[in-house]
């Protein structure tokens, strides 16, 4: 077994199954027992649950007949539709499923060895991070003869139950997979990353432009092995589980089992108004009850397409709960998508591939404010910095990043009445293109992002980021609330991201030789204007340099002007707070670069906090010679080195 796959409550599959072989005897699963506490912690069944295997419910049980499919599963009377829809979208992906049940040929009934049969399985699910491996006996939960929960249309295939199962066991009991998200399933399933888009806020149901590039989108998706699934959240007058006029249920997770632009006869369509073609199929966990509108399986319109695109598509004409719609009729009949994507992160692929990091944090509570990790979302402004922070580097000048920022699993503290998912988001700034330093307070940084705050497990951003440093704060909404959580970036080229632990630089015995910093600066040049022209067509290409001590911080080149914004932010930790801060402006040549002026500040502590304007000088001390144009900048200096 892989080293990087981790057991639950440490059991391990081949000496478990070897013991039970050795003994002639069947496995029963100490940890999760065929007892009333695995089935629930509130709520009993109805009537009194039998616990059988599949060979006292079947004469010939399989793992699989005939393969894998998204139609092998019915739901049974469990609320966990949304774990059924996972389950429907998991069976689309041969790659994927083979994860979560491994050596499944190892696994299967073999009637020619009954006596190598142990009555034991086991599952894989990427839990908080982590690849898990989950042992379950086959003891399944029954009533007059038949499954209860999670099953096949077929009545000797049992892969569905198993695996309902092992995520039950996951979870404390099988209750506490009453109710929940598919994103979440799909997660644990591939260790996707999950974004979720609210299709009424939106209005994709009215902006076709928005429209169109949400599906390219989900196209995109599907067609690299990213899930996808969707539902009608309740509201007013829409309780859960009704029926719309259109067939659809209210409340209840949809697996999207393909999107496809349609071909009308002989013809293809490629525009978005032409026929509405461009379709999505959809397929309901309780495998009956279905759209009956435009496409629906036995109206009109299929008679426009021929009887080749039809056999492409998969076209069938039962009511086996999968069916076709517009994309255009999905927009305005759901409300809620989950999209799950498979982020690409192999160097050996035709499609982009991606630089991931992921970092495991917690906010944890201090009365002590350096130590406090659990400060609450940014309105809280007196602890909003006393949350844990990240610090990552955009290396081009724009990049794409992805953050998926996702909290522990609460449904296995549902028992103790507490497994609701926390609100949590996270910010994120522009800072210092130095900073290696905790942030404490917010002056020259730029807010550059914001999540949304939501209690959902995993909350996710797309954002374009311009070159620079940056600080990612994720959040609880609340202040004070200690959970786990685990931070994934990802980005273009890699982004060294990083937690930063220390508030400010550490005493060393090399303190004592060369000194230790008294004073904390920070500078932001935000701008020059009026420089010196520089080439026939009037314009200059300048950057800056800023000077503390020994260090030297250089900003980008502005190209072809001579009033070039620049929004540099850099900080210093200075020892000799005499040494003044040198800002100079230089052109950026092929051959040797020029000299265009520079400004001297002392930076203390009684300096104006505002911005300001500087003529810019010559070389020398602060009285130099003028040179042409000025500069903008803001300085912040503390005595204190956990101020800033």
């Amino acid at each position: 077994m892989s080293s990087s796959v981790q057991l639950f409550r440490d059991q391990k599959y081949h000496e478990l199954k070897e013991q039970c072989i050795q003994q002639k005897q069947l496995f029963e699963d100490p940890e999760f027992p065929a007892s009333d506490e695995s089935l629930f912690y509130q709520s009993a069944p109805p009537r009194k649950v039998e616990w059988k295997r599949p060979k006292d419910l079947c004469e010939d049980p399989h793992l699989f007949v005939n393969g894998i499919s998204s139609h092998d599963l019915h739901q049974g009377t469990l609320g966990n539709c949304w774990f059924v829809a996972a389950c429907s979208c998991l069976a689309l992906r041969k790659s994927l499923w083979q994860q979560v049940i491994p050596d499944f040929n190892e696994q299967e009934w073999d009637p020619k060895k009954p006596e190598k049969y142990a009555g034991i399985f086991r599952f894989r699910f990427w839990c908080f991070g982590k690849w898990t491996e989950v042992v379950v006996d086959d003891l399944l939960p029954t009533m007059d003869g038949k499954l209860i929960y999670c099953h096949s249309n077929m009545k000797n295939e049992f892969w569905s139950a198993l695996l309902e199962k092992a995520y039950a066991k996951l979870a404390g009991s099988y209750e506490a997979l009453d109710g929940g998200s598919a994103a979440d399933a799909i997660v644990d399933f591939t260790g996707a990353v999950a974004e979720s888009v609210d299709l009424a806020q939106g209005r994709y149901g009215e902006i076709i432009s928005e429209q169109m590039k949400l599906f390219e989108d989900l196209l995109k998706v599907h067609k690299r092995g990213g899930l996808i699934s969707c539902y009608i959240a309740t509201s007013p007058g829409r309780t859960s589980e009704a029926e719309t006029e259109m067939g659809l249920v209210v409340g209840h997770a949809y697996s999207v089992t393909a999107i496809r632009k349609l071909r009308l006869g002989e013809r293809a369509i490629f525009s978005f108004s032409a026929e509405k073609l461009f379709m999505i199929r959809l397929r309901n966990p309780w495998g009956k009850r279905e759209w009956n509108g435009a496409w629906s399986d036995n109206s009109e319109e299929w008679k426009k397409v021929s009887d080749s695109e039809r056999k492409s598509l998969g076209l069938t004409l039962e009511n086996d709960g999968e069916f076709w719609m517009t994309f255009e009729d999905w927009c305005k009949n759901f409300t809620d998508v989950d999209i799950c994507r498979i982020v690409n992160t192999s160097y050996f692929s035709i499609h982009k591939t991606w630089e991931k990091k992921m970092m495991h944090g917690a906010w944890t509570k201090s009365s002590e404010p350096l130590l406090n990790r659990a400060g609450g979302c940014f309105d809280n402004e007196e602890t909003f910095l006393q949350n844990p922070q990240y610090i990552f580097d955009v290396k081009k000048a724009e990049d794409k990043v992805l953050v998926s920022l996702q909290q522990e699993d609460r449904r296995k503290y549902k028992k103790e009445g507490k497994g609701d998912s926390i609100p949590i988001g996270f910010e994120i700034f522009k800072v210092e293109d130095n900073r290696s330093y905790r942030l404490h307070k917010l002056t020259v940084q730029e807010r550059a992002a914001t999540s949304a705050y939501i209690n959902t497990r995993t909350v996710f951003l797309r954002r374009i980021l311009k070159q620079g440093r940056y600080v990612l704060i994720p959040t609880t909404y609340h202040p004070g609330i200690v959970t786990k959580f685990i931070l994934r970036l990802f980005t273009d080229v890699p982004s060294k991201l990083r937690e930063l632990k220390a508030d400010k630089p550490k005493i060393t015995c090399w303190s004592l030789l060369c000194g230790y910093p008294r004073r904390v600066t920070q500078v932001k040049v935000h701008s020059a204007e009026g420089l010196q022209k520089q080439d026939r067509s009037g314009g200059a290409d300048p950057y800056v340099l800023i000077k503390c001590e020994n260090q030297t911080m250089r900003s980008p080149v502005q190209h072809d002007t001579t009033n070039a914004i620049f929004s540099t932010q850099v900080i210093f930790y200075r020892k000799n707070i005499d040494s003044p801060i040198i800002i100079q402006v230089w052109n950026s040549n092929v051959l040797c670069d020029q000299f265009l002026g520079q400004a001297v500040l002392t930076a203390s502590p009684n300096d104006s906090r505002e911005q300001q304007t500087l003529q810019l000088r010559g070389r020398g001390s602060r009285e130099a010679a003028e040179m042409p144009g000025h500069i903008t900048v803001k300085v912040f200096s503390s005595d204190d080195l956990v101020e800033l």
